[in-house]
């Protein structure tokens, strides 16, 4: 019976340490930004009323960045699905109406910086990095003269090596949803994106890149820039998720309600999963241990 007990036991430990392996963040919304660092315009536009993550206001050229690196673990494997939203497009335009320029999240190596503006989208000169774009102006050939479009970059180019364009137009004002998994099994990284939460079968980009030699470290900064020039607009993160493991996440979480700007939400977690797994197996060590 001991030994029993004692083979349940590390049973259970080695539960408890897959189940904190996998890293996770969780922002239902950004009523607190704490575990951000914040550059250029965004550091002064949050926290906000509005408990968005607001990475420009008009104009200006912003990053928010994980202030703790994210382990991506040993084959640098994620997912992450997140929302935006552009309201109030201002300034110059192409054909499909005002506004510029968009927003790229950012996978990089160092958390306090922002690179160029306009149609640099707040990405450009950020390396080793690997970023998703979601563009809304026409910058010509090297954006396949689409004014909105998904992208793959890297190391700080905006001249996508993937690149679709997408109908409508992200800065409409309503919320899109997107979805990003890189499989460091494989070194395939997908892009999707939508007007609404249900997540597309198909990527809409991607591409082959190995994430650990890109970047050098499987331990990286996570979060989106944003960059404005003549044209411009609010560009603004509203819900985040994001796995240390390949996972692809289906579509939206439940809805959480907004608390007031000054509460406090889930930033940074852990799984507590392992929690669980030792409360459940001390009861049942204590219960094999009776019986024997």
């Amino acid at each position: 019976m001991k030994s029993k007990v004692f083979g349940l036991a590390l049973v259970l430990v080695a539960a408890a340490g897959m189940a904190t392996g996998q890293q996770t963040v969780n922002f239902p919304n950004f009523c607190n930004t704490s575990a951000f660092t914040l550059n250029g315009s965004t550091a002064t536009l949050n926290p906000n009323a509005q408990c968005v993550l607001r990475l420009t206001q008009n104009f200006g050229v912003g990053s928010a960045f994980l202030t703790n690196t994210f382990s991506l673990a040993a084959d640098a494997s994620f997912s992450t699905f997140f929302s935006f939203q552009i309201p109030n497009p201002v300034g110059i335009g192409d054909a499909d109406g005002a506004g510029a320029d968009g927003i790229v999240f950012t996978v990089q190596t160092v958390s306090n910086t922002a690179g160029g503006g306009g149609g640099g989208i707040g990405y450009q000169g950020i390396s080793p990095s690997v970023g998703v774009e979601f563009d809304t102006f026409n910058n010509g050939g090297q954006d396949q003269n689409s004014g909105n479009h998904i992208g793959i970059d890297l190391n700080g180019s905006v001249s996508s090596v993937a690149l679709m364009p997408i109908p409508g137009r992200f800065n409409d004002g309503n919320v899109w949803f997107a979805w990003v998994d890189y499989n460091g099994v494989t070194d395939l990284l997908e892009a999707r994106v939508s007007s609404t939460a249900a997540r597309p079968a198909a990527a809409n980009v991607s591409t082959t890149v190995n994430l650990p030699a890109t970047l050098g470290t499987t331990n990286a900064f996570v979060g989106f820039t944003s960059g404005t020039g003549a044209g411009g607009g609010p560009h603004e993160i509203v819900s985040w998720n994001l796995i240390g493991t390949f996972a692809p996440i289906g579509g939206t979480p439940t809805p959480t309600p907004i608390p007031g700007p000054s509460s406090p939400v889930p930033t940074l977690s852990f799984p507590m999963m392992a929690l669980l797994a030792l409360a459940l197996g001390g009861i049942a060590i204590a219960f094999l241990m009776r019986r024997s």
